[in-house]
């Protein structure tokens, strides 16, 4: 949806002071972006362990989106804006910004399904979460992200839908007479501006913030019933506080990872929310937002694609173990200990498919 954004009016040229900062900034972002996502993919090719989570077949699909975000749409939105001219014609204009709407949608989308998928790991029992999340659902899902963006993307700008009612208005923005300079302006009329933004943002919003919500009922509950069987004087006992060992650690880390997960929508939300809000707005106020707010809002957006590999490497520990084994080298250090040359008493336990060690 980031692709709204090219209602950037270039009559507002930053100077070279501004440029510098921009260049050094959006070169930053768009090097995050690519280094990070590209660590998350082989992070989860090369391990093992971080296979065997389904979450993860989402997390490696947004990872991918959002390398191409990074590769195939900042550069050139990062090019246009720095040199105040649009060099790659009118056809590669519309295939750009085709491509930032199916893009960013696609990475929104990635993450809507993976807070379904830890709605129904959490909040439903296991058999049931089997039942639900099935390797041909999972492929269902990761092909729907992928396809549905295409249909708000591809098909209405190809076919000039979103241009409707304002050819004139975009024709008067896309040359600057006073510079001779050329924009790949991409401008909505309101029909598109509202079914675009609803599916890429509003829909997909609503249902995390639904699916947030359950599961942080679901461990609150947890978290009460726990404290009623301490209180009620739970048995000391290795072998009859065992069970009780693994609902406490099944809560623990199922809520860490919601949290996690809240954590990275929350950041979503905070860099993508300011666009689709002025996307909607803007055609209602005969386009009169400015053209550099509206560059702020759409590499705020932008950034997002790049932070989301950060969040994983600080909050997960699993994908942090597996960073710090690839950026090392393959240190035994950071590798999981071997179950067997345990000197600390242990048991495994298993949740969503993943066996972890209870220390």
């Amino acid at each position: 949806m980031e692709e709204l954004d090219v209602n950037v009016s270039s009559s507002e040229g930053f100077g070279v002071a501004e440029k510098i900062v921009l260049l050094t900034f959006i070169s930053a972002v768009i090097l995050m972006a690519i280094l990070g996502n590209l660590l998350v993919m082989v992070a989860v090719c090369r391990d093992r362990q971080l296979r065997k989570i389904k979450t993860n077949y989402f997390i490696v699909s947004l990872a991918f989106a959002d390398l191409l975000v990074s590769v195939l749409v900042m550069p050139f939105g990062a090019i246009e804006l720095v040199q105040d001219n649009w060099i790659y014609g009118e056809m590669f204009c519309l295939v750009r910004t085709s491509l930032d709407v199916l893009l960013t949608t696609a990475s929104i989308l990635h993450l809507c399904c993976i807070s379904l998928d830890r709605y129904y790991a959490i909040c439903c029992q296991p058999l049931v979460y089997r039942n639900k999340m099935t390797p041909l659902r999972i492929a269902v899902m990761l092909g729907g992200c992928w396809v549905i963006p295409t249909f708000i993307s591809f098909l209405p700008i190809m076919q000039g839908w979103n241009s409707i009612g304002i050819i004139d208005l975009i024709q008067q923005r896309q040359f600057n007479k006073a510079s001779n300079s050329t924009y790949c302006i991409f401008m909505v009329n309101k029909p598109y501006a509202i079914t675009c933004s609803v599916v890429a943002f509003y829909i997909p919003f609503l249902l995390m913030v639904l699916a947030y919500y359950r599961i942080y009922v679901t461990a609150r509950e947890h978290a009460r019933q726990i404290q009623v069987l301490q209180r009620a004087g739970a048995p000391t006992d290795g072998r009859q506080h065992h069970p009780d060992q693994h609902s406490t650690h099944r809560m623990k880390t199922e809520t860490k990872a919601a949290k996690t997960l809240c954590i990275i929508m929350g950041c979503f939300c905070l860099c993508w929310a300011p666009f689709f809000v002025t996307n909607i707005v803007d055609p209602f106020i005969n386009y009169t937002v400015p053209g550099k707010l509206w560059t702020a809002f759409l590499w705020l957006g932008y950034i997002n694609s790049g932070l989301n590999p950060f969040l994983y490497a600080f909050l997960n520990k699993s994908f942090r173990r597996a960073f710090l084994i690839i950026l090392c080298c393959g240190d035994e250090r950071y590798r999981r200990p071997s179950i067997l040359g345990q000197t600390v008493p242990c048991s495994t336990t298993t949740i969503n498919g993943s066996t972890h060690v209870l220390r």
